[in-house]
């Protein structure tokens, strides 16, 4: 059994802050919409803000109020997503609180999906490299993976083998993986999961 609040912290996600007129919300949400739109159809490294700015038929300082950096454009677009990823762990780990390896095995799956699907976003040269893996948005994967861990065998050096399966998750890893060996994600979460079954047995 494991305090599951311990795991994770329910504000580990930064707040952004929102607009509050209706004008503003209005164009924030275009703007998303529309970058969201061109990086589909075009690759992230392929459009600039002054494109999504002609796109959204609106002024380059509207943008840059909303998303001064084209890095935290980025970020937005994939916070819903990671706040659902982050919802559905803190419920899993509620209800299923004495399984710690099928939560483990359940929660290395759910990021790596995550990371796949967004893959372009996370890993287009947008996002800082050195300082992908310390974004508050992706450290909480760590502090989930150690609570696990200290769950299933406590005499773990927990540190380092949580280390070791978080930078597994880094989507510069999962890039490598997808594009040089052309692993899917089903292979990748069966390497995983032989990995958590080694460690932990």
């Amino acid at each position: 059994m494991y305090a599951t609040d311990s795991l994770m912290d329910d504000n580990l996600i930064l707040p952004i802050a929102r607009p509050t007129r209706a004008d503003a919300l209005k164009n924030r949400e275009l703007l998303l919409e529309t970058a969201g739109r061109l990086f589909a159809e075009r690759g992230v490294g392929a459009v600039s803000m002054s494109a999504v700015a002609q796109a959204a038929g609106v002024g380059k300082g509207t943008l840059y109020r909303h998303f001064p950096n084209k890095t935290e454009l980025c970020q937005v677009l994939i916070d819903s997503e990671q706040r659902d990823l982050q919802n559905r762990t803190l419920e899993r780990l509620r209800q299923q609180p004495d399984d710690p390896l099928g939560n483990l095995r359940w929660f290395l799956g759910q990021v790596v999906y995550f990371v796949d699907r967004h893959l372009e976003l996370l890993f287009s040269g947008v996002i800082s490299a050195p300082l992908m893996l310390d974004h508050p948005a992706h450290i909480w994967w760590r502090q989930t993976i150690r609570g696990l861990l200290a769950a299933l065998r406590p005499s773990l050096d927990l540190d380092y083998a949580a280390d070791m399966l978080y930078v597994m998750l880094d989507a510069r890893t999962i890039y490598y993986q997808r594009t040089a060996h052309h692993y899917d994600a089903e292979r990748i979460i069966a390497g995983l999961h032989d990995i958590v079954d080694h460690l932990v047995s």
